[in-house]
C-alpha cells in the first residue's frame, strides 16, 4: 500500500516530461507555486546533477531534494576516482537502488515522487532519457510524461513524437504538451526547460528569455 501512496502522490505533483530528440533530450515541467507570496525564483524542479545529467520530479518536493543531493554525491565520486562523468545508466541504476532499498527498511517510507533523468554517456556516444519510479524501477524512454494528467500527456506525445525531431522541435512539443493540461496562461515563468545536446554533451537549463522565444515561435 505505501507504494500505492507514493505513486499516488506523483500523480498529483506538477506534470513534468522528457522528450529524446534525435541529438539531445530535453525535460519540461510546470513551475507553480500554487500562491502570490511564494518567491518563484526560489523554486526549480529542473535540477543539474552533473555536467552531463539532469532531473526532473513529480511528487514531493521534498524527497526529491534528498534523491537530487545524493545523486550529485554519487556524481562527485565517480569523477573523482575515474576522471570522467558518471554513465547515464549507471547514475539511473544508484539512485533507483535508494529508492527501492526505502521501500522495504524499517522506519522509513517509498519516497513520494518519480524522476525523470536526461544524459549525455560518452561511452554510448548518444544521449538518453530514463524514469524512475518510487518503487525502485526503472525504463529507458522516448518520451514519457509524468505527474498530473500524465495519461494525456503521454497521449498528446504519442500523436506528436518522431524519430527525425531536433531539439528546437522536442522543446515545441514539450511546452505543446504542458499547455494541453494547463490552467491559465502559460508564460516565460511558468515552466521550467531543461536540454542535453550531442554537440556539447552537457546538461544546461533555458534562460526566462530563452524560454520566451520559444513561447512566441508557437503562438
Amino acid at each position: 500500500m505505501q507504494i500505492e501512496y507514493a505513486l499516488s502522490a506523483v500523480a498529483q505533483g506538477r506534470p513534468a516530461l522528457g522528450i529524446k530528440a534525435n541529438n539531445g533530450v530535453v525535460l519540461a515541467t510546470e513551475k507553480r507555486t500554487g500562491s502570490i507570496l511564494v518567491d518563484e525564483e526560489t523554486v526549480k524542479c529542473v535540477e543539474m546533477v552533473s555536467d552531463n545529467i539532469g532531473f526532473v520530479f513529480a511528487g514531493m518536493g521534498p524527497d526529491f531534494k534528498l534523491l537530487l543531493r545524493k545523486a550529485r554525491k554519487e556524481a562527485m565520486q565517480y569523477k573523482h576516482w575515474y576522471k570522467e562523468d558518471i554513465p547515464v545508466l549507471q547514475l539511473v541504476k544508484k539512485t533507483a537502488a535508494i529508492m527501492q532499498e526505502y521501500t522495504q527498511s524499517g522506519g522509513v517510507r517509498p519516497f513520494g515522487c518519480s524522476i525523470m533523468c536526461a544524459g549525455w554517456d560518452k561511452h554510448h556516444g548518444k544521449c538518453q532519457l530514463y524514469q524512475i519510479d518510487p518503487s525502485g524501477s526503472h525504463f529507458g524512454w522516448k518520451a514519457s510524461a509524468i505527474g498530473k494528467n500524465y495519461v494525456n500527456a503521454k497521449s498528446f506525445l504519442e500523436k506528436r513524437f518522431n524519430d527525425e525531431m531536433e531539439v528546437d522541435d522536442a522543446i515545441h512539443t514539450a511546452i505543446l504538451t504542458l499547455k494541453e493540461g494547463f490552467e491559465g496562461a502559460m508564460t516565460k515563468d511558468s515552466i521550467e526547460i531543461g536540454i542535453v545536446n550531442e554537440d556539447a554533451g552537457t546538461f544546461r537549463i533555458l534562460t526566462v528569455e530563452e524560454i520566451d522565444d520559444y513561447l512566441k515561435e508557437i503562438e
